[in-house]
């Protein structure tokens, strides 16, 4: 049984109006991922990833680079308890 872990990401940069919230839930969900993705009003992106520690990882490795039209300065990763609460993967507004 994989280790079950949970992230909680902060992007900042240019992460708003390049879909980045569109492909991270599409990210998230290819590699299995429950959680949600949402914009800020300070301008970053936040999003929760639960799932295999692998999986995690793959996807907050993503997060780095972000979509073609993206250019991300930084990301700020919190590891939480693991809840196994989130359903699915969304994107919040």
């Amino acid at each position: 049984m994989p280790k079950m872990v949970r992230a909680h990401v902060w992007v900042s940069g240019r992460v708003q109006g390049v879909f980045f919230r569109a492909n991270t839930k599409r990210v998230a969900e290819e590699l299995g991922l429950r959680g949600w993705v949402r914009n800020l009003p300070d301008g970053r992106v936040e999003a929760v990833f639960e799932g295999p520690e692998d999986s995690v990882m793959r996807a907050i490795e993503w997060c780095r680079k972000g979509p073609p039209r993206a250019a991300v300065e930084d990301v700020d990763v919190r590891w939480e308890q693991y809840t196994g609460g989130e359903e699915g993967f969304q994107i919040r507004y």
